[in-house]
């Protein structure tokens, strides 16, 4: 991968037909790994060398600092030089998926929203180039709960939560149904570019189908991924490698200072929710006052007006982190959720393989197959955990990078605002100074 090559996978967009293959015409493992490593400064030890079932050359374990990971999260313009995104160059985006217009739903039983889940793709998997059905929040949770049984090594996206507080936050409310649109038209898109994901069958079934109910024959899909959700009864991992651990402590990390962010993010929306109600009082009794003041009339309003506007753009900046910074984060601390499930199962797979591989030499055991299946599984999941960590990586950048410049522009929009208001108020105040200087001059 060349410096300075344009990176092609963003955190949640689409991208132009015409740049990605089929799974099945990816490059070989081998390589995405070499490429995976060369991006993240992870190394291969070649005397650890295995083999998938389809030939296929893996390495099965490829040690990386905590350091190295931890240094991912970078914000800075310099990321173009790491590299090219080892998917750029080998995904072309065919399946173009929109979750929009929120309608609320009332019957006698329940009161539910739904949402329109629009489609266009060239895919022959899919009967018709577009399709427009309506989904709500169960039938999303009914897809990735699909998907995480049948595609158990890959990262799942998660999903918004599904409960709120009642009297807290209304869920039929215009703000919160917005913002649940906006998780799940990311949710879907993400799944969509996804170079496994999106072939799911289920995924088919819930883009297509009118009626999820009505759609059978997706069982047998989902017993592929049995073997592997239910593993490990009688074993215990004995070491994880080094590569997996700097990712789970790298996932703890991570996760700690989400939540440090958020509680302190939830604090500040509290404290400007009580000083908006205090200044917009504030503002009133400069009001009222130039009722009863003629000659300081045009002053006291002019005051009234400034800590109005003020009032306005603190209303809109603690708009924009409750709508916009506070649902990123809570997205990424359920994605980190979902990375150390995928994580518990690569080592309840290993801790499978290790068992009866202990096993198979105490017996001296002929019969070698059911050993080699472990080990497949083994090394299936790191390939796909090693390349949905590296996707997961790059959206991470793309996503904060975004979020944090768009809290960036908030506030000094914020800002500029508040002095606008204020300049334009010591305007009236010297407009007032000269009239009074002309009237005693009269």
């Amino acid at each position: 991968m060349s410096a300075g090559a344009p990176r092609g996978l963003a955190s949640s967009g689409q991208k132009p037909i015409g740049e990605i293959l089929h799974p099945l015409c990816l490059p070989s493992v081998y390589q995405l790994f070499v490429g995976l490593c060369g991006h993240t400064g992870l190394t291969l030890c070649p005397s650890q060398e295995a083999v998938l079932t389809n030939g296929t050359p893996v390495e099965t374990s490829s040690p990386a600092s905590a350091s190295s990971l931890f240094n991912r999260l970078q914000l800075d313009d310099d990321l173009e030089a790491d590299g090219r995104d080892p998917y750029a160059s080998t995904e072309a985006h065919d399946l173009f998926v929109t979750v929009d217009d929120p309608k609320k739903h009332v019957s006698t039983m329940e009161t539910y929203i739904t949402y329109r889940v629009s489609t266009k793709t060239t895919r022959i998997e899919f009967d018709l180039p577009e399709y427009c059905v309506r989904r709500r929040y169960q039938d999303f949770d009914w897809l990735r709960i699909k998907l995480e049984d049948s595609q158990p090594t890959h990262l799942i996206p998660p999903l918004p939560e599904k409960f709120v507080m009642k009297g807290v936050v209304d869920r039929f409310s215009e703000d919160f149904v917005e913002t649940r649109m906006k998780a799940l038209d990311k949710f879907l898109k993400r799944v969509a570019d996804h170079p496994v994901l999106s072939f799911n069958p289920h995924l088919n079934a819930f883009l297509s189908a009118k009626d999820l109910n009505k759609r059978q024959g997706l069982a047998l899909l989902t017993k592929v991924g049995e073997s592997v959700k239910h593993v490990a009864g009688g074993y215990k991992l004995k070491v994880r490698p080094a590569e997996f651990c700097a990712m789970g402590e790298y996932l703890d990390t991570f996760s700690q200072k989400l939540g440090t962010i958020d509680r302190i993010a939830q604090r500040i929306l509290f404290l400007q929710s009580e000083y908006l109600t205090e200044v917009r009082e504030y503002s009133s009794v400069y009001s009222s006052w130039a009722g009863s003041e003629e000659e300081l009339q045009r002053p006291l309003e002019g005051v009234s007006c400034t800590v109005s506007k003020s009032c306005q753009a603190l209303e809109d900046l603690s708009e924009n982190m409750g709508q916009d910074f506070l649902p990123v984060l809570r997205e990424y601390v359920l994605y980190v959720e979902s990375m150390k499930n995928v994580l518990r199962k690569r080592d309840q797979s290993q801790a499978e393989y290790e068992g009866r591989l202990e096993a198979a030499v105490l017996r001296r055991q002929e019969d070698k197959s059911p050993v080699e299946k472990c080990q497949d599984r083994v090394e299936c999941f790191n390939a796909d955990l090693k390349a949905d960590w590296e996707r997961w990586q790059s959206n991470k950048r793309q996503d904060f990078k975004q979020l944090l410049t768009g809290v960036a522009d908030k506030n000094i929009h914020y800002f500029e605002t508040c002095q606008a208001a204020w300049e334009s108020f010591i305007t009236v105040l010297q407009d007032k100074q000269t009239e009074d200087r002309t009237g005693e001059t009269n």
